[in-house]
């Protein structure tokens, strides 16, 4: 059945990823009046995140910016679908990097990286930053059910030089790579809501006290590696811009969770800046700290 459903859908995907951009753009338009208007997918999750994060602003004001951010979903899910196909020199024209010599002096300290961003704007074409490092580049990434479309996004992150392990196979590949000397930069997109538990580490996020992820930081704190932020801009429809942020060189001197609040400090920034790129489909709120 895994297979019947990849070989429906494939031929679908890959027509869709060699549709010039212009043409893409249009086909989104008319994905978004599907999604938005008719099919409604998550409205009531959006409308709720976008009225706990942004209580300041009116109905009108968040209804501007839930409008906006399924135009911007829609794009960003043929953009994700164009990557199949996409050429080097596109991609690196479409996502660009304004600072990277900030990572590359990072690089010389000689120590794996923990690499950490949010779900905004295009975090599926940072990994044409791969193109221009020297370490090798992870993606930890959730594993798909269908194990052929697993393979498919392995196999197109592979085409930009990057290697994908899931999330239970981040702490054992970082450990292997320290026992044998191998550097690295890990890509930790830890800005969503992390499996309950009753050991979580709770902060204010928009103002809401919410469990955040510290994983990546405990991480880069055992094995004792630098950490850095990537910051995303869209700049206009199908370009991007991203700058690295340090967040720290010597960890074992941090207090314990402040790389994370400023992280998660920092994601706050870029949402309060462009609302409508933040990814409001999922229940970022949904834990209540017991009393």
């Amino acid at each position: 059945m895994q297979l019947l459903i990849y070989l429906l859908f494939y031929p679908i995907l890959w027509l869709i990823s060699i549709l010039p951009f212009r043409l893409l753009y249009v086909f989104s338009d008319g994905v978004y009046l599907l999604v938005y208007y008719i099919i409604g997918y998550r409205k009531k999750t959006v409308r709720n995140n976008l009225a706990m994060a942004l209580p300041n602003l009116s109905d009108k004001e968040r209804l501007v910016i839930e409008k906006k951010f399924y135009s911007h979903m829609c794009d960003m899910f043929l953009e994700m679908i164009k990557t199949i196909t996409i050429s080097q020199s596109e991609i690196e024209k479409r996502y660009t990097f304004r600072n990277l010599e900030i990572y590359l002096d990072l690089e010389k300290k000689q120590k794996s990286i923990a690499l950490l961003c949010a779900h905004y704007a295009s975090y599926e074409w940072a990994v044409s930053m791969n193109f221009h490092i020297n370490f090798t580049g992870y993606g930890i990434y959730k594993k798909i059910s269908n194990e052929y479309f697993d393979k498919l996004v392995k196999d197109i992150r592979s085409k930009f030089k990057a290697v994908l392990i899931t999330t239970k196979e981040t702490s054992k590949t970082i450990q292997e790579n320290a026992i044998s000397g191998k550097l690295g930069v890990f890509g930790f997109a830890s800005d969503q809501t992390p499996r309950w538990s009753d050991n979580l580490y709770w902060y204010h996020f928009m103002g809401i006290e919410t469990p955040i992820h510290v994983g990546a930081e405990i991480l880069a704190k055992k094995y004792d590696m630098n950490v850095i932020f990537l910051k995303t801009k869209k700049v206009k429809r199908g370009y991007y811009e991203a700058s690295f942020e340090v967040l720290s060189e010597d960890i074992k001197s941090v207090p314990n969770y402040k790389i994370s609040e400023d992280f998660m400090n920092r994601v706050e920034q870029q949402i309060h800046e462009q609302p409508e790129y933040y990814l409001w489909t999922h229940k970022r709120w949904k834990h209540k700290k017991k009393v």
